[in-house]
């Protein structure tokens, strides 16, 4: 790798004449790069476009495109690296933050759950931001040491002339396609993983995280083009050092007419967003106080045709191996994610509000969740 990737992107970043992503799906070995041939910038319009989509949490806003008819893919084997100067260092809780920040998180989310009392929503995610001074700019450095540290996750470094530099690892994916076949999960809940014990869930991390599979269930049930949709039984999911709970859900759909449809029932979800959807976000839009752009968007392939190889059972075709070439789409929640700009990192992180959440103890899941983006931006 270190003969590969990380020039092509020192190359790329010098320069910065066109966009280009890499990104590494979670447990694979492969990084893919894929690099825009002019400068030109392209939308998403009908979700029947190839290529790689980068797309904001309002989803009234433009999702950006880098075209298949319009790049080059590159394809590189990581290799784990063990560089003499990276050295694991402890973050301190609150290390980035103020006293300010906290108390403005906090009477925010007991706002929510004053409104929750009242019955104007039952869950809402709430976000925020912090900037951190970074130890080293490099942004090369920094994704290195994501796909070094979290290899179960989805790890990806975005540039546009128009977004800036965006990064993050993220657990949660938001639609998987394949022929007429989809995948997507319900993911909430939150907790510092411990590797001694029974993991045990209180009420307020089940109840959210039942609202979202209920939320999910009910948006594919409106989408015509979907069928045969199946739920499998919630699990524990690690995230680097995190546990989410986790409900797989499936089905059949026509993947022409109704991807577009799919994706705007889906996003935004239960899990960066609330309940009722609307009425959450219109909460969000006024009381946040800061925008959130790509954060709790979505990326990923888009229609990308992929040669899919198969065995036949035929006994006089045995051996053969068939393969058929077909397109797939892989979409990702930009969660745990952070935009590199000049010296600083902003690192955005939110948490599931609803009538159990306590504001203090919704802070310290904000601090746990950034350090997934902190311990690699400190030496």
């Amino acid at each position: 790798m270190e003969q590969g990737l990380l020039p092509e992107l020192r190359k790329l970043f010098t320069s910065k004449k066109a966009p280009f992503v890499a990104y590494r799906k979670p447990g694979d070995t492969k990084v893919f790069l894929r690099v825009q041939h002019n400068s030109t910038t392209y939308f998403v319009e009908n979700f029947d476009e190839s290529g790689y989509v980068f797309a904001a949490f309002n989803s009234e806003r433009k999702k950006y495109l880098i075209p298949t008819q319009y790049s080059d893919v590159l394809e590189f084997e990581f290799q784990e690296i063990s560089a003499e100067n990276d050295v694991e260092v402890a973050i301190e809780i609150g290390e980035f933050t103020s006293d300010i920040d906290q108390k403005n998180y906090e009477v925010l989310i007991q706002k929510a759950i004053d409104e929750i009392g009242q019955g104007k929503f039952k869950k809402v995610v709430l976000s925020r931001k912090e900037k951190v001074e970074l130890a080293d700019p490099d942004p090369v450095a920094i994704f290195k040491k994501l796909l070094q540290k979290y290899k179960h996750a989805y790890v990806s470094c975005w540039y546009h002339p128009e977004t800036g530099i965006w990064m993050g690892a993220t657990p949660e994916a938001l639609l998987k396609t394949e022929r007429n076949r989809f995948n997507t999960m319900a993911l909430a809940g939150t907790q510092l993983h411990k590797d001694v014990g029974e993991i045990e869930w209180g009420p307020k991390e089940t109840e959210e995280q039942s609202l979202v599979t209920d939320f999910i269930l009910n948006q594919l049930k409106s989408v015509a083009e979907v069928k045969n949709i199946q739920a499998g039984k919630p699990f524990s999911k690690s995230a680097g050092n995190l546990l989410h709970i986790c409900t797989e859900i499936s089905g059949s759909l026509n993947a022409i007419k109704g991807l577009k449809k799919i994706i705007e029932a889906l996003h935004p979800t239960p899990a960066i967003c609330g309940l009722p959807r609307q009425k959450a976000l219109e909460f969000i839009l006024e009381n946040e106080n800061y925008d959130r752009k790509f954060y709790a968007g979505f990326m990923g392939e888009l229609n990308i045709k992929t040669e899919i190889k198969r065995n036949s059972n035929r006994k006089n075709q045995e051996n053969r191996q068939f393969s058929a070439i077909v397109p797939k789409t892989d979409l990702y929640v930009n969660l745990r994610c952070m935009k590199l700009v000049e010296d600083f990192a902003h690192i955005y992180v939110g948490g599931g509000i609803t009538k159990d959440s306590n504001p203090t103890s919704e802070w310290i899941e904000t601090l746990n969740k950034s350090e997934t983006m902190k311990s690699v931006l400190v030496k």
